[in-house]
């Protein structure tokens, strides 16, 4: 019985997939509590979609494809906030429209620029083909989202809460607003050989919202979105093995199912708390 239950940590493959669960869930799982408090939900999924023509551009020009990646996402981000500062033209209509036309981009290129590489893994993801270059590049940004978010979370978090307030308690929001933004590219940079650009999204949304719904304190929901986001892909890879599914979205699938489970556990504590006030 033992070893049926072991069986999939035997494979490589199951090896690796495990492995870069482990060094991608933290950061996505920070990055996502920022990202749900702020309001930018909208925003990840806009960098995820807008890396595409930056991927294609960088194989094409022969380049390391984390640097066109990480240039378009930047350049989307950029683009956004400029549009919408300088129009009348809400934000999250402006993400909309600036990455469904940079996906869009991005997709005529794919087609345009037939590959060998499997560009496609890039839209959908393969993690249990995660080479050792793979695993560096998501350990190395990793990492370093992880140690930038651990010692500046308080600044980001009084942004994210009061934008006035953090400029004038006097730190530099511009620094803050970018390099969140900065962070956000990066994080899911990481994530492209894992999860790919269409499933990236869940990582930098879903646990940030299940922790918000489990907690009351930052520093708490913090733990919580890195141990779900942590159990979420573990369990996720490893009953794909069973199902013969692919990791990515059955992952998406574990993540939006403790969400329903949260969601419901919240709302069966309101009101609770409702017929106690009553009485």
């Amino acid at each position: 019985m033992m070893e049926t239950l072991l069986l999939p940590f035997q494979f490589p493959f199951m090896q690796n997939g495990f492995l870069i669960a482990f060094l991608i869930a933290p950061p996505t799982a920070l990055l996502s509590c920022f990202l749900v408090l702020k309001g930018w939900a909208l925003m990840g999924d806009a960098v995820s979609h807008a890396i595409l023509p930056g991927v294609v551009l960088a194989y094409i020009l022969n380049i390391p494809l984390i640097i066109g990646a990480f240039v378009a996402g930047m350049s989307c981000a950029l683009l956004t906030g400029y549009l919408s500062a300088n129009s009348r033209v809400k934000q999250d209509t402006v993400m909309g429209v600036v990455f469904s036309g940079m996906f869009g981009i991005g997709m005529v290129m794919f087609v345009a620029f037939p590959s060998d590489v499997h560009l496609d893994h890039i839209l959908f993801g393969n993690m249990l083909g995660v080479g050792a270059q793979d695993l560096w590049t998501a350990g190395v940004i990793g990492a370093g989202v992880c140690a930038v978010l651990g010692l500046k979370w308080r600044d980001f978090l009084l942004h994210a809460f009061d934008p006035a307030q953090a400029r004038a308690s006097g730190l530099h929001t511009g620094w803050l607003h970018y390099g969140l933004l900065a962070i956000l590219s990066l994080t899911v940079v990481a994530t492209l050989t894992a999860v790919g650009l269409i499933l990236a999204v869940a990582l930098l949304v879903t646990p940030g919202a299940i922790a918000f719904l489990l907690t009351r304190s930052f520093g708490r929901m913090l733990f919580v979105a890195m141990a779900v986001c942590l159990l979420a892909m573990l369990g996720g890879i490893y009953a794909s093995f069973w199902l013969d599914s692919a990791p990515a979205p059955t992952i998406v699938l574990v993540l939006t199912a403790i969400f329903l489970a949260a969601f419901v556990r919240r709302m069966a504590q309101t009101r609770a708390q409702s017929r106690v006030a009553a009485r």
